[in-house]
């Protein structure tokens, strides 16, 4: 076998890695069929490298997240560029803690109406540009005030966002914000962690309300990948040398597109479709995922 059919395997926990987790890991790996041939302490105690052959990657990543529940895997081959010099980014749940047309519902009292079809969109049960134009029609005459109130009283960023943004900056990588949200919040939230560009619908406001439409086109998936792929021609990439992360349905065809497609506490459509799931950790996980240690991590 070559280096090309290698994976590396990294294990993460933010409590701290246990040499019984290695082991377990290590064991099942090589009970199912694979040869680990190293085991590299990547961070200690937080996270660390398994280099493995003679198993493929949706193997590895099944086995390990069934058996160590408690632990982020993530598995990708060793032969891949494995510092990424583009990151393209869903904002809502992902880089930020909540759903923004969720909050602004609830400033018109419509929060678990909306936030019933939000859930069901990203799940992928429902049409995402339908349920955008459901969902921003009910709000129809909201106060634009609301916006900003949310913005101040409701949205908070994602734990590791700011590190995760300023370490890969720092590193040379370039960074993109894309939501099926609004720019009235990826504005700011953009500006807030450090992203290059932010991507996202344009909310129609009329005498200082909503005026329930938004303009079209609007970015739905396609245009997640179809930006994650102009990002990455612009600069003269491969493929390899991208990384999505997102947690919807609508995030499915960036994470395919990307080199590496992380699933961030994602619903199960988007988990099952990324190559590699943060389930336990926050952001900073797809610092470990790229082999960057602590030591390297810039300020947030």
């Amino acid at each position: 076998m070559t280096v090309s059919d290698a994976l590396i395997i990294t294990l993460i926990s933010p409590h701290g890695l246990s040499q019984a987790d290695i082991a377990t890991a290590s064991d099942a790996l090589t009970e199912a069929g694979g040869i680990v041939s190293a085991e590299i302490a990547l961070d200690p105690p937080y996270a660390t490298d398994l280099v493995v052959r003679g198993i493929d990657q949706p193997l590895a990543r099944a086995l390990l997240e069934t058996l160590l529940p408690g632990l982020d895997v993530i598995a990708q081959p060793a032969a891949q560029p494995r510092r990424k010099k583009l990151l393209v980014a869903d904002m809502d749940s992902t880089m930020i803690g909540q759903e923004c047309i969720d909050e602004l519902a609830d400033f018109a009292g419509l929060k678990a109406e909306i936030a019933a079809i939000t859930e069901r969109a990203m799940r992928g049960e429902l049409d995402f540009e339908a349920a955008l134009d459901a969902r921003v029609s009910a709000l129809a005459g909201l106060d634009a005030g609301a916006i900003q109130r949310c913005l101040d009283e409701r949205i908070s960023l994602m734990p590791g966002a700011r590190v995760l943004i300023s370490t890969m900056k720092t590193l040379g990588a370039r960074t993109v914000l894309i939501s099926g949200g609004f720019t009235a919040f990826t504005g700011v939230v953009a500006g807030l962690i450090g992203f290059d560009r932010q991507v996202a619908n344009i909310l129609h406001i009329a005498e200082g309300k909503l005026a329930g439409t938004v303009q079209k086109p609007i970015v739905d998936s396609a245009v997640k990948r179809a930006t994650l792929l102009a990002e990455r021609n612009a600069l003269g990439l491969a493929a390899a040398d991208t990384l999505a992360v997102g947690d919807g349905a609508n995030d499915i065809p960036m994470l395919e597109a990307a080199g590496l497609g992380i699933a961030y506490h994602a619903k199960p459509k988007a988990a099952a479709a990324a190559d590699a799931a943060v389930r336990v950790g926050d952001l900073t996980s797809l610092l470990w995922a790229q082999g960057i240690p602590r030591a390297e991590w810039a300020e947030g």
